[in-house]
C-alpha cells in the first residue's frame, strides 16, 4: 500500500490558513459598521440594509484590482499599504455616483499562504475601510500552489454602497460654464505602471532602492505611496453644495475618464498649469520621452478626482475643500462641444 497523500502535501495548508483567518479577525472588527449582522468566518456576510431615510434606495457596486502595482510592493518586500490601493479603486468609483460605501469584500490568490505578509495585505485592506467608512464584511484567501509563482499573489476588490435615488450623480445637469474643481492625488496611485515600470525600471535600468533628482524618496516608495481615498471629503461636499459630476482619473487618464460624465454636446476645457504637477510624473516623461497627450491619457497627472459644479458656487466648493485639508484646484471650464472637436481639451490658457 503507497503512502497517505494529504492536501498538505499537495500545497495547501489548512491549519495556516485558519490560523490566518484569526490573525485578521481584530483587524477586521475595527472597519465594522452598526448594519453588519455576521462576523468573519461565515460563508456569506451578513449586512442589514436599512431602508430608514431612504424613499427609493440605489445600490451602487464596483470592482477592481491594483494591477502591475503589486510587482513593486513584491519588488520592496513591503505589503503594507497595497490594501489601501485595492479599497480606494472601488470606493472612489462608488462615490462618484453619489453613493456612501457601505461593505467591502476582498479576494487574496497565493500560491502559499505567508502568515506574515498575507496579514500586512489584509491590514491594509482594513485600514483603507476605515478611510472610507465602510465594513470589510468578509473575503477569500485562495491558496493555489504551483499556479503563482513563489512569494506572488494577486488581489481583487468588491465595494457595494447607496445613494437615495434622487441624489444619483450621473453627470445630465452638466453645463456649459460649470467649474472643473481637482483634487489633489497622492502620485501614481494604482494606474500606469506598467509604462511606469517599463520607463523607470528598465528603460531607466534603475532599481525600487535607488533615488534620483526630483524625488523625496526612492524609485520604490514614489511608486509605491498609497491612493487617495475622497470618499469622507465628498460624503461632507454633498452636505453642502449640488454637485454636478464626479470624475475619479484611473486608467484612461483624463481623455478617458472625463468624457464618462459630461454630456455629448460639452466638452472639458483643463487649463494646464493651474495645478501643481507631482514629480514622479515629470520624471517618467523625461526619462521615457512620453508624449505629453499620453501621459494625459494614461496617468491622473496629480489630480486623483474632478468635482464639477456650477460656475456660482465654485469659489465657495474650494474654500470647503480647503477647509477640510484638501489641495483643490479650480482647473478648468465646460463649453460647448462643436462638430469634431474631442470632449477633453487641453488649454495653455
Amino acid at each position: 500500500m503507497t503512502d497517505k497523500t494529504t492536501y498538505k502535501e499537495a500545497g495547501v495548508d489548512i491549519d495556516t490558513a485558519t490560523e490566518f483567518v484569526e490573525r485578521i479577525k481584530a483587524s477586521i472588527k475595527t472597519t465594522a459598521r452598526k448594519e453588519v449582522v455576521s462576523g468573519i468566518g461565515g460563508f456569506g456576510g451578513l449586512f442589514r440594509l436599512n431602508p430608514a431615510g431612504y424613499k427609493n434606495p440605489v445600490l451602487v457596486s464596483s470592482t477592481d484590482g491594483v494591477g502591475t502595482k503589486l510587482r513593486i510592493a513584491q519588488l520592496l518586500d513591503k505589503h503594507d499599504t497595497i490594501g489601501i490601493d485595492l479599497v480606494a479603486m472601488s470606493v472612489n468609483d462608488v462615490i462618484v455616483q453619489g453613493a456612501e460605501p457601505l461593505f467591502f469584500l476582498d479576494y487574496l490568490a497565493t500560491g502559499k499562504i505567508e502568515l506574515e505578509k498575507s496579514v500586512k495585505v489584509i491590514e491594509g485592506i482594513t485600514e483603507g475601510c476605515r478611510q472610507a467608512g465602510c465594513t470589510l464584511l468578509g473575503g477569500e484567501t485562495a491558496e493555489m500552489p504551483g499556479f503563482y509563482p513563489p512569494g506572488e499573489y494577486d488581489l481583487a476588490g468588491f465595494c457595494v454602497g447607496v445613494v437615495e435615488s434622487e441624489k444619483l450623480i450621473t453627470g445630465s445637469t452638466i453645463s456649459v460654464n460649470d467649474r472643473i474643481i481637482g483634487l489633489a492625488s497622492s502620485g501614481l496611485h494604482s494606474n500606469g505602471f506598467s509604462l511606469a515600470r517599463k520607463v523607470l525600471l528598465e528603460k531607466g535600468k534603475l532599481g525600487v532602492n535607488d533615488k534620483i533628482a526630483g524625488l523625496e524618496k526612492t524609485v520604490g516608495l514614489e511608486m509605491l505611496e498609497p491612493t487617495r481615498i475622497y470618499v469622507k471629503t465628498l460624503l461632507n461636499l454633498f452636505k453642502k453644495f449640488n454637485i454636478k459630476g464626479l470624475v475619479h482619473i484611473t486608467g484612461g487618464g483624463f481623455y478617458d475618464n472625463v468624457p464618462r460624465i459630461i454630456p455629448q454636446a460639452c466638452r472639458s476645457v483643463i487649463k494646464k498649469g493651474s495645478w501643481e504637477i507631482p514629480p514622479i510624473f515629470k520624471v517618467i516623461q523625461e526619462i521615457g520621452n512620453v508624449e505629453e497627450k499620453e501621459m494625459f491619457r494614461v496617468f491622473n497627472m496629480g489630480i486623483g478626482m474632478m468635482i464639477i459644479v456650477a460656475e456660482k458656487e465654485s469659489q465657495a466648493v474650494l474654500e470647503y475643500l480647503e477647509l477640510m485639508g484638501e489641495k483643490a484646484y479650480q482647473i478648468g471650464f465646460i463649453e460647448k462641444k462643436e462638430d469634431k472637436q474631442e470632449q477633453v481639451c487641453l488649454s495653455e490658457e
